[in-house]
């Protein structure tokens, strides 16, 4: 047996509760892990508070993130005792996921812990440091030098938003943190950020064309925002999206793209190849400084998960959930 959280849906409503489950009930795979750590994403508080159909079947198992050990494993790539760490594929949304102290996945969507990350640091990154890393790679696939001028970051204060903070201002970007929470500055500028925005200038409609302000960014928005983050790009300047925290829509003109041929690339971190995934978390192990990795992190019990949700969702959490499932 071992403890879950389980969403189910009776009468149309969805429910969350922790259960115990049995081992048996755990869904198809070739590896089982004993999770040591997990962690709760903007996706996982959507889940948890039925704020969005994350969930495609029920019952279904929470956690797009999961760090531990391997107890099974009928795959040739790894064996009882490898720490592992997954980002994505689907888990906690078509696949028991990792709020739980036992999963059983495809091994093809492990990769191994990367040095000199323990398992609760890899969850203090988590898929948001994760996607922060393929908006960063994207950057530089576009050709993006720090020397061509700032890189704004929306979403600061979050989980991508921070990490994508430390990691550029480590790389010698000049960074400007767009946040809403003004009581954030010193926790942005300690982790790098050179300057601070107010979201509220980039929350409503704007100009086709704005002043040039930005040589790249990070857009965890969506929205108005990546809108108008678009139309203050300099020439040839690349943004990143990777979220849609401020909506799906996007009410934009194409003249950024035309008039100054601004790119804009999307980031998936859900289904991005193998390979990518190593890069990125490679590169992480490389370019982040582990020391404002523990500023980032918060460490939340498992059984208070669900509670921190709704927190998540009014945008009241900074950095990054830790929940020690197991521990080390």
């Amino acid at each position: 047996m071992f403890k879950a959280i389980v969403l189910d849906k009776a009468e149309d409503q969805q429910t969350v509760a922790f259960k115990e489950l049995d081992e048996a009930q755990l869904p198809e795979g070739d590896v089982t892990v004993r999770v040591a750590y997990s962690t709760m994403n903007y996706k996982d508080a959507l889940a948890l508070t039925g704020s969005a159909p994350i969930a495609k079947s029920y019952p279904m198992v929470p956690g797009i993130d999961f760090a531990g050990v391997v107890e099974s494993s009928d795959n040739p790539d790894f064996k009882p005792g490898d720490q592992v760490v997954l980002n994505g594929w689907g888990v906690g949304e078509k696949h028991w996921g990792g709020l739980a102290e036992k999963v059983r996945v495809p091994g093809d969507w492990l990769i191994p812990l990367q040095t000199p990350f323990t398992e609760r640091q890899a969850m203090g990154l988590g898929t948001a440091g994760y996607t922060a890393m393929l908006c960063v790679l994207a950057l530089e696939k576009q050709g993006v030098k720090p020397e061509d001028g700032p890189i704004l970051v929306t979403g600061a204060a979050g989980g991508v938003g921070s990490v994508a903070v430390a990691v550029l201002a480590k790389l010698g970007y000049d960074v400007a943190a767009m946040t809403g929470r003004p009581e954030e500055a010193d926790f942005l500028k300690m982790l790098g950020a050179s300057s601070i925005v107010d979201r509220a200038e980039y929350s409503e409609k704007g100009r086709p064309l704005a002043k040039e302000q930005w040589a790249g960014a990070i857009d965890v928005a969506g929205g108005q925002v990546l809108a108008n983050v678009c139309a203050a790009m300099k020439y040839r300047g690349v943004v990143a999206a990777c979220g849609l925290a401020a909506g799906m829509g996007f009410p934009a003109t194409v003249a950024p793209f035309i008039l100054r041929g601004v790119t804009l690339v999307g980031v998936d971190s859900v289904m991005a190849p193998k390979a990518e995934r190593l890069e990125a978390w490679k590169r992480l192990a490389q370019d982040l400084d582990i020391n404002k990795l523990e500023n980032l992190i918060t460490d939340v019990p498992f059984e208070q998960v669900i509670d921190q949700a709704p927190l998540m969702m009014k945008g009241q959490i900074r950095g990054r959930i830790v929940v020690p499932v197991a521990g080390e």
